[in-house]
């Protein structure tokens, strides 16, 4: 096994004998007399391409792939200034794509309190209380990632958090971004109490007295975001260059960014993360990794109106994809919109979160406009209204390559899965969201509708749907070898035996979602998603030297990442 130390060496030697070919070699990759600027050779490369699956070398050059096969083929590529690096067998696979996270929204949570993993009263209280320490009196404390299902399900309340923040507002969001907790002070500053009504597709979680308990729900949140101070661009922008760092050192090369547009949220922030940190980092060269960028569907026609005045591709780094839409809530916050009820509140269907008319009206246009639709759905009955609205869309706008995409299709109805492959739709799935609702959705909708129902990944495949994985980061993390062991095995941290064991996926399955597929859902295959010429260098290379270790046990990390043929992580 290559160590770690090596590639480091190995990244100054390929700068270097770039930076040495003549002018006349850089001119084009697939000349005939292309010579490669780095050959790996000696190692095990899985292409996620069905005609060469496998292959001992690669040749790289300007970039992209010059050439993949054995090595007996790939050396007659190599001049007198190509680096050869001999990875003793390491696994190399294409560079992961992660289909849907919020990225500079992670990436500013990376420097907020973790609240991931709590798993106690006591840690979720003392976590803040040190966050609170640091802060200027009256500066808001800021965090996330918290799940009321690890320490029994009991929801936090602003009691749990007004002693120790008497002068600092406090938000906190849950895992899953469809419910918040905020102190008292919060609650104040937002003008909430007991007589606010809820809005439209929200709710404010009151006690039996009528008192707001400082929890609020889909557009309930909205409420306090109105009165948060604006994240500064400068925070932003770390953000997005602290985000592209941490899905580097994952393995992750590319993302489909579907922005910080939340049920509640306005539609603005999205563009001024496009305006002032895409841009911005394109412009000075900052950008390290690749994005495709989804906008929230209300502005559909002036991202129509971007693609047509700047194409959609902006550069090799940033691509604009298209729009992105809600129709109901979350699992975790009892807003999924369900046909039964929730079983630990009979009165709750769940939540629809827009207008199915308007949604219809505004899929089409943006449909016709050539745009890409992206729409969340999690419970069974938002997931079959989605099914029947993308019918229409196709009986009012014709056949053509759509390629709509369901965010999450987490819970089917029985016979759904089948439906998507009528017309070639694309699930867009999060694997590790099961480790967390394996425990939880019994709970909450019982046990039988939970098995009948809950991440169909094998049905769905075999219903005709491409599958994009992903990790809705910053809900769950950004961890692909993760994802794909969880879609192996569907075993829960504990577990002995696999949750729904009759949806599992192969490894080979599971690995394209990762990399070929989820190219394909964002209309990316011609460059990105597998090992194949001419398409670009990215890839990852893992500490396993075979392809039997890799399979049998899936390693937790990456030794190193390569962007362009270029290392980029370490």
């Amino acid at each position: 096994m290559l160590a770690r130390s090596a590639f480091v060496a190995a990244a100054v030697a390929i700068a270097t004998a770039v930076f040495l070919l003549p002018p006349a070699s850089r001119l084009s990759w697939n000349s005939e007399e292309a010579v490669a600027d780095m050959i790996l050779a000696n190692a095990t490369i899985y292409t996620a391409d069905p005609t060469w699956p496998f292959a001992e070398a690669m040749a790289v050059r300007a970039g992209r792939v010059l050439s993949v096969g054995g090595y007996d083929s790939v050396k007659k590529l190599k001049g007198r200034h190509t680096f050869e690096l001999n990875l003793s067998g390491n696994v190399v696979l294409p560079g992961f794509i992660d289909s849907h996270v919020h990225f500079i929204d992670g990436g500013l949570q990376l420097a907020r309190v973790p609240l991931r993993g709590v798993r106690s009263k006591d840690d979720f209280i003392n976590r803040v209380k040190e966050a609170v320490r640091d802060k200027h009196h009256g500066q808001w404390v800021f965090g996330g990632g918290w799940n009321n299902d690890f320490w029994g399900g009991d929801f936090p309340t602003a009691a749990w958090l007004d002693d120790i923040s008497p002068d600092n507002p406090v938000w906190l969001s849950r895992m899953d971004g469809h419910m918040g907790i905020g102190n008292s002070l919060a609650m104040r500053i937002a003008g909430i109490d007991k007589n606010t009504n809820n809005p439209i597709g929200g709710t404010i979680m009151k006690t039996p007295e009528g008192e707001p308990t400082g929890l609020l729900v889909d557009a309930a949140m909205k409420l306090v975001f109105d009165v948060i101070p604006q994240v500064s661009i400068h925070q932003r922008r770390d953000a997005l260059l602290r985000a592209s760092r941490h899905a580097l050192m994952r393995g992750v090369t590319t993302v489909v960014d579907v922005g910080s547009y939340f049920p509640g949220q306005s539609e603005k922030q999205s563009w001024e993360d496009f305006t002032d940190v895409y841009e911005w980092a394109h412009s000075t060269k900052k950008m390290i990794m690749r994005v495709c960028l989804f906008f929230p569907m209300p502005t559909w026609s002036r991202v129509s109106e971007l693609i047509h005045d700047k194409g959609r591709l902006l550069s090799q780094w940033i691509h604009l994809g298209g729009v992105k839409a809600f129709l109901d809530g979350s699992l975790g916050s009892s807003s999924a919109l369900f046909y039964e009820h929730y079983k630990d509140d009979p009165q709750s269907y769940g939540l629809q979160l827009v207008d199915l008319d308007n949604l219809l009206n505004t899929t089409l246009e943006s449909d016709k406009s050539g745009l890409q639709v992206a729409i969340h759905a999690i419970g069974d009955k938002a997931n079959d209204m989605l099914l029947s609205m993308f019918d229409k869309v196709v009986d009012l706008n014709g056949m053509k390559d759509h390629r709509f995409r369901i965010e999450h299709a987490q819970h089917l109805a029985p016979g759904a899965a089948k439906c998507f492959g009528k017309h070639g739709i694309i699930a867009s799935v999060q694997p590790d969201h099961l480790l967390d609702d394996a425990d939880s959705a019994g709970k909450k909708i019982g046990i039988k509708r939970a098995e009948r129902s809950s991440y169909l990944f094998r049905s769905l495949l075999d219903g005709g749907a491409h599958l994009a994985f992903g990790s809705d980061w910053p809900v769950s993390d950004i961890n692909p070898l993760q994802a794909i062991q969880t879609a192996i095995s569907r075993k829960p941290p504990g577990w002995e035996v696999p949750w729904i064991p009759t949806e599992r996926l192969t490894l080979d399955d599971s690995l394209k979602a990762h990399t070929i597929s989820a190219a394909y859902a964002c209309f990316l295959d011609n460059v990105l998603g597998s090992l194949s010429e001419g398409k670009y260098a990215d890839f990852v290379v893992l500490p396993c030297t075979s392809w039997n270790e890799f399979s049998s046990d899936i390693p937790n990390h990456v030794l190193a990442t390569y962007v362009n043929g270029k290392q980029a992580y370490p």
